[in-house]
C-alpha cells in the first residue's frame, strides 16, 4: 500500500504545503554542506590565526617551564600553572571557534534560510519503535544513505593515503629537526592535509546538496486527491459556500420584501413578474425596492395588497424593469418617461380614493423602448390597476 502510495504522489508540492512543512520544522538539511562549511572555515581561519597562535602557545610552554625552587616547590603550583595556561589558550582559539560556531548556524541557513518551528521541539515516541527504526535501515532512503556513508570514507581515506603518501618524506625529517623549525614545518603540512580534506569534504556537499533538496521535494510530492482537497480548502468547501450563498439569498429577499410596504407602486405581468418601485420628491428618480418571478412575484403582490401598495399590469414595463434594473438602482433613464406616467396615473387614483368622483382610466399604451424588452413582439396587453 504504501508502494501505491508513492506511485500515486506525481504532483509537485504546492507552496502552501511547503509553508505547512516548514511551520513543522520540516526542511531540507544537509550535513555535508556543514561540515564542509566548517572545515572551510576551519582552513581559512587556522591559515589567518595559524602562525600567531602557534606563537602564543609556544610562549606559554616557554613561560610555564620556568619556575624557580619556591614555586616549584608550591603545593598549588601545578594547579595555578595548569589553570592560568589553559585560559589563555582558550583565549587565544576563542576567535576561531567563534568562527567556527558561525559557520555551523550558516550552514543550514545557506539551504534552507532561517525557520523557528516549536513543534520539531516535541517529542516523537514513534522514532523509539524498535520496528520502524529497522524498516527505515532497509529502506531506499537508509541505503542511500549507506552507499552515501561509504563513498564519503572511501573519499576521505583516499585524500588521507594521498596526502601521506607524497608529504612522507616531509614528515620523516621531523625527528632531525629543531622545535621551531618542526613545529613551522608540521603547521604547514597540516594545512595542505587539511586543504585536501577541505577539497573532498566540499565535493561531497556539492554531490549531497541536489540530491538533499530532490529528496526533500520529492517526498512532499502530492497525490491528486491532495492537491484536489488542497485546492477545496484554499477555494472553500463548495457545499459550504452553497450554504453560504443560501443564507446570503435569504437574508438579502427579506430585507427586499420588508421595503415592498414602502413601494409607490408595483408592476406586474402580471403573474409571471412583479417589480416594486418607490418614489419621493427627495429621489433623483424612481428607484426599485424589490423585484422577483413566479413564486417571488407572488409574494410581492401579496404584501403589497395587504399594505394597499397598488398595482399595475404592465407586462413590457415589468419585463423591462426586471431585465436592467437591479434592487435598489434607480430605473434606467430610458424609462423615466413610461414610469412618470405610471406615477401620475398612481396618483390620480389615490386622490380618486380620497376624495371620489370619475376614477381615472389607466394608461393603455405605455411605449417601452423594443431594445428594452425581452419578450418584444409577443407583449401581452396591457391590464389596469389592481
Amino acid at each position: 500500500m504504501a508502494e501505491e502510495s508513492d506511485l500515486e504522489r506525481i504532483y509537485p508540492a504546492t507552496p502552501r504545503r511547503l509553508q505547512q512543512a516548514r511551520e513543522h520544522g520540516q526542511v531540507a538539511r544537509s550535513r555535508e554542506l556543514t561540515a564542509a562549511a566548517m572545515a572551510l572555515v576551519a582552513l581559512a581561519g587556522l591559515s589567518g590565526l595559524g602562525p600567531q597562535f602557534m606563537r602564543r602557545c609556544m610562549l606559554l610552554v616557554e613561560q610555564g617551564m620556568r619556575f624557580d625552587h619556591a614555586t616549584a616547590t608550591a603545593d598549588d603550583h601545578i594547579a595555578r600553572t595548569l589553570s592560568g595556561m589553559s585560559f589563555d589558550v582558550l583565549t587565544a582559539i576563542a576567535p576561531l571557534l567563534v568562527v567556527l560556531l558561525l559557520a555551523t548556524l550558516a550552514g543550514p541557513l545557506l539551504l534552507s534560510g532561517w525557520n523557528f518551528s516549536a513543534n520539531a521541539l516535541l517529542p516523537d515516541f514513534s522514532r523509539l519503535d524498535p520496528a520502524r527504526g529497522l524498516s527505515n535501515m532497509l529502506s531506499t532512503r537508509g541505503l542511500a544513505e549507506l552507499v552515501k556513508a561509504l563513498l564519503k570514507t572511501a573519499l576521505i581515506a583516499a585524500v588521507g593515503g594521498y596526502a601521506i603518501w607524497h608529504m612522507w618524506g616531509e614528515m620523516q625529517s621531523l625527528v632531525v629537526l629543531d622545535v621551531v623549525t618542526g613545529v613551522s614545518l608540521l603547521g604547514r603540512v597540516g594545512l595542505a592535509v587539511l586543504g585536501l580534506f577541505v577539497a573532498a569534504l566540499v565535493a561531497i556537499a556539492a554531490i549531497d546538496v541536489p540530491y538533499q533538496l530532490w529528496r526533500y521535494y520529492h517526498s512532499l510530492r502530492m497525490t491528486r486527491d491532495e492537491l484536489r482537497q488542497e485546492l477545496r480548502e484554499q477555494e472553500g468547501d463548495p457545499q459550504l459556500k452553497a450554504r453560504i450563498r443560501s443564507i446570503q439569498r435569504d437574508v438579502a429577499r427579506k430585507r427586499m420584501m420588508a421595503a415592498v410596504p414602502k413601494a409607490s407602486v408595483i408592476v406586474t405581468n402580471p403573474t409571471h413578474y412583479a417589480v416594486a418601485l418607490e418614489y419621493t420628491e427627495a429621489m433623483r428618480a424612481p428607484r426599485v425596492v424589490a423585484k422577483g418571478t413566479e413564486l417571488i412575484a407572488q409574494k410581492i403582490r401579496e404584501i403589497g395588497r395587504a399594505h394597499n401598495v397598488p398595482l399595475l399590469e404592465a407586462p413590457p414595463l415589468a419585463r423591462a424593469l426586471h431585465r436592467h434594473a437591479e434592487v435598489g438602482d434607480d430605473i434606467p433613464q430610458a424609462l423615466y418617461g413610461v414610469v412618470a406616467q405610471v406615477l401620475a396615473y398612481v396618483y390620480q387614483v389615490q386622490r380618486w380614493r380620497a376624495v371620489g368622483g370619475q376614477p381615472p382610466q389607466a394608461p393603455e399604451h405605455l411605449e417601452v423602448p423594443p431594445e428594452l424588452d425581452p419578450m418584444h413582439g409577443r407583449a401581452a396587453p396591457e391590464g389596469g390597476l389592481q
